[in-house]
């Protein structure tokens, strides 16, 4: 019972549990979760929507369809509207296996709003116990416009058995063999929390300029981030967050995953401000432990809502749920799979070349 890992995923390739017209590369298997690629052709929507009990995804197209567009030779898909692409791969879960899927960290980082339906799904992100049939991803891009293709990788789908998740008493005893936290004592309530850290001296993160250019997504390390970016300095260890504005922060802990368990950032309470702290979501196992030595910091992606708010240094954000593996994976998050966040500070998403502080 729990997370399946890297190993298990791949036997569930073989079997054909997961499926796809091209098959699936190495490179898609994380420690615990499935890179999905999307698919040749999207479709603009006026509208988000769920399929719904009983009805598939393309039945509900006919409400919502504006116009479809190849994505082989490369397409913008721009700023503020909303589209649907077919993902590559197909599942044929066995009974008691679900998924959920979330973006991933670099598409967290890019404020592209990505999450997963499915047929007759009536959540998103969530894939029901024993789904057979197609994915979707549905892309809202809220910052920057991008340029997409075919096989591009924006979300990721974790498959589990049974209840995986931590009681806060388990949370407790592996706290107890495991440092979860560095930099700060651990707090457990209903999960992990952390807090951000806004201390300073110099630059304490990052705002998103609303009129800039195309971001292509196959281009690493390339872009300048001041033109895209604002640098957000303190004033006596606040800031006060712009309606409207996309932000990108760093917590004050530093964090651990142990390669037997698995974490998912979660809002902390719906009330705690007029803010909301973006989850890319999923973290693997392996984060922040081994040759890191002290933990990694969790990257924050913020968005203010209907008013300006003042956010303090310390001030609880969100909180880890932290899940059990069914197996230690037998590859983890770190340099040896090309990881790109581990033992992460202030970073930005990877397109973007790094700046000294």
């Amino acid at each position: 019972m729990g997370v399946l890992p890297s190993q298990r995923l791949r036997g569930l390739i073989a079997e054909g549990g997961i499926a796809a017209a091209e098959p699936v590369l190495p490179a898609q298997v994380q420690p615990a979760s499935l890179d999905l690629r999307l698919g040749r052709f999207a479709v603009r929507v006026r509208a988000s929507f769920l399929a719904g009990e009983g009805r598939t995804v393309e039945e509900r197209l006919g409400a919502f369809e504006m116009h479809r567009f190849r994505l082989d030779d490369g397409a913008v898909l721009e700023k503020g509207c909303v589209y649907l692409v077919p993902l590559m791969e197909e599942l044929a879960l066995p009974g008691g296996l679900e998924g959920v899927a979330n973006a991933k960290s670099s598409t967290g980082r890019l404020d592209l709003l990505t999450r997963t339906i499915c047929d007759g799904g009536t959540e998103f992100d969530h894939v029901p116990q024993g789904y057979r049939g197609p994915l979707w991803a549905e892309i809202c891009p809220r910052s920057f416009s991008v340029l997409v293709r075919p096989g591009m990788r924006l979300n990721q789908l974790r498959l589990r058995e049974g209840e995986a998740r931590l009681s806060d008493e388990e949370l407790r005893e592996l706290q107890g063999r495991v440092p979860l936290v560095q930099g700060a004592e651990a707090a457990i309530d209903d999960g992990l929390a952390f807090s951000v850290d806004l201390k300073g001296p110099g630059r304490v993160g990052w705002r998103a300029k609303p009129h800039t250019g195309v971001i292509d997504l196959d281009r690493i390390g390339h872009y300048d981030p001041r033109a895209f970016w604002e640098e957000i300095v303190a004033e006596d260890e606040r800031i006060i967050l712009d309606p409207g504005a996309f932000y990108i922060l760093m917590s004050r802990e530093a964090v651990t995953i142990p390669p037997d368990h698995a974490a998912e950032m979660a809002p902390y309470l719906a009330m705690v401000g007029e803010f909301r702290v973006h989850y890319a979501g999923f973290f693997d196992p392996g984060f922040g432990h081994g040759t890191a030595g002290t933990g990694s910091r969790e990257v924050l992606e913020v968005r203010c809502h209907e008013a300006p708010f003042a956010l303090e240094h310390g001030q609880v954000v969100g909180r880890l749920l932290y899940e059990r593996m069914a197996e230690v994976p037998d590859q983890l998050y770190g340099r040896g799979i090309a990881s790109n966040y581990q033992g992460q500070g202030l970073k930005l998403a990877k397109h973007f070349a790094e700046v000294g502080a």
